[in-house]
């Protein structure tokens, strides 16, 4: 077996150079502080020169998302990321491709806000990711990498669940994750695919008229109310099976805990050396980390959290993942919050302190 090669990278580098290497067939972006890294690395590997793989610096996010829409509708794997306000600006775009039914990626590295905010990590756009940012009534799948590792593996899963689900799906990073630097092995190569496997793979997408066939038409649009409740209803159904077949977290000392912790990304980072201060100074206390927060786990918080004495969930925001962690319990045991804010990220006696005043 072949030795993995190990590397230090920082997380944004991690997702550019896994993208290379998983058939991607194209990134279309634009700058902005903390994910710069993104198109920037890809910039300097040129790997339109290697694989064919597209790269563009667009105009603008709004520019950048509706190139990804227009890829994903022939069949393509697009992606494009950005940070927190950028992404505000792609919401449109995303919601168009979620009525249309097309598989793309997003990668969110945030910062502080609301509005320009600062360019400081934050967690602050948890909201605009699991409840759908744009209009409607859609779902993005959203992945929350807690590390550089999982920035690149998260690559390749995020476009296999788009595609199998035909739904954007979004890597919600944010400034921590992005730029610190961490080993990874990063994943092995995979061709880009033919266009002929594409027609197979994706009967519905427009790939071009010919002389059998008339082209797929992509659109999210539908005048006749009655054909867009069938629509909705089908989407619906498909937001169902997501949430049966796709959830996906991580639990950390939480067999003989009487307290949890409720953290997700760099947060559950600091949360994981809390719960080991805790340990020391006697608490019994384990983390639940929620990996998808759309579908969010929901059932499986609910089960480790019954007979527990308290569940406290600490986020680097002003209380987002909080409701739906009470949601998920429904008044089984005590729910509190702990955050900071305007890109203050906490440190883990902090965490510590919080349970001790608002659960003991």
């Amino acid at each position: 077996m072949a030795e993995q090669e190990v590397t230090l990278m920082k997380g944004n580098e991690a997702i550019a150079r896994a993208a290379e290497r998983c058939g991607v067939d194209g990134y279309f972006g634009y700058p902005i502080t903390p994910q710069s890294e993104v198109i920037e690395t890809l910039a300097e590997d040129k790997p339109w020169e290697n694989n064919g793989m597209v790269v563009v610096q667009a105009e603008s996010e709004v520019a950048a998302i509706n190139m990804v829409y227009g890829a994903a509708g022939a069949g393509k794997k697009a992606f494009t990321s950005s940070s927190s306000p950028g992404v505000a600006l792609m919401q449109e775009g995303i919601a168009y491709m979620a009525g249309a039914e097309l598989p793309g990626v997003f990668v969110n590295v945030q910062r502080g806000g609301p509005g320009l905010g600062t360019i400081q990590p934050s967690q602050s756009d948890y909201f605009q990711a699991t409840r759908g940012g744009g209009n409607g009534d859609y779902y993005v799948i959203v992945l929350a990498p807690a590390s550089v590792q999982e920035m690149a593996d998260f690559v390749d899963l995020s476009f296999e669940l788009a595609f199998k689900y035909r739904n954007p799906t979004m890597i919600l990073s944010d400034g921590v994750i992005g730029q610190m630097m961490e080993k990874v092995v990063l994943p092995p190569y995979k061709p880009r695919r033919t266009e002929e496997e594409i027609r197979q793979q994706c009967p519905w997408a427009t790939i071009g008229r010919t002389r059998d066939r008339q082209p797929n038409i992509i659109t999210s649009l539908e005048l006749k109310p009655e054909v867009m409740e069938e629509r909705n209803i089908h989407l619906q159904k498909k937001y169902e099976e997501i949430r049966k077949n796709e959830v996906r977290y991580e639990t950390v000392m939480c067999d003989d805990a009487e307290y949890i912790i409720v953290a997700f990304g760099s947060a559950a980072r600091i949360a994981q050396k809390s719960i080991e201060t805790a340990r020391e100074q006697g608490i019994k206390v384990g983390l639940f980390r929620p990996i998808t927060l759309w579908p969010f786990p929901t059932e499986q918080i609910a089960q480790l959290a019954h007979g527990k004495k308290g569940v406290l969930v600490a986020e680097i925001n002003a209380g987002q993942m909080v409701e739906d962690v009470k949601l998920s319990v429904n008044g089984d045991v005590p729910v509190e919050y702990f955050g900071r804010l305007g890109g203050i990220v906490p440190d883990p006696d902090e965490i510590v302190n919080a349970l001790k005043s608002k659960l003991m």
